[in-house]
């Protein structure tokens, strides 16, 4: 684990190993931002609008790994289209459209319309963060498996 040469963990350590499981999924949701932000510029039409529906819902699988990094990614996977649904749904009520209407932050995150064909693309983008979370499982796997045991003095 990498405490102290005494055998006591340092303080340092203690923070290095809650952060540890923290960082990947973090970088990964600066990507699925950017990704999400810049699609639009790339993408154009229904193409660009489900695109970034299925990036919604990949963002907040990240950001369940964040806050929750020992969450199972199946778990993860089932809050975060949980969650992008229960987003679409609020929009019936009007106040995302509201909201969007004097923050610009609040139409990104809420949107403003519900909109029906957008609940599949929510299941893709969550799926799709399951998938990219076990390829990156199974290489850090196979990492350890190759790297020689440390030897004894």
């Amino acid at each position: 684990m990498g405490g102290a040469s005494d055998g006591r963990t340092t303080a340092r350590d203690q923070l290095r190993d809650r952060l540890r499981p923290r960082w990947v999924p973090a970088v990964a949701a600066v990507v699925t931002v950017a990704a999400g932000l810049s699609v639009r510029s790339v993408l154009g039409g229904d193409l660009a609008k489900y695109a970034g529906d299925a990036l919604y819902a990949l963002l907040t699988f990240w950001l369940v790994l964040v806050v929750a990094p020992r969450t199972r990614a199946w778990a993860a996977a089932v809050v975060a289209f949980a969650v992008s649904v229960a987003v679409e749904l609020f929009q019936l009520t009007g106040i995302p459209a509201e909201l969007g209407a004097h923050s610009a932050l609040a139409r990104l995150v809420l949107g403003t319309t519900f909109n029906a064909p957008d609940l599949p693309f929510y299941a893709v983008g969550a799926a799709l963060g399951w998938a990219l979370h076990r390829a990156v499982q199974s290489t850090r796997a196979v990492r350890r498996r190759r790297r020689p045991a440390p030897q004894q003095r």
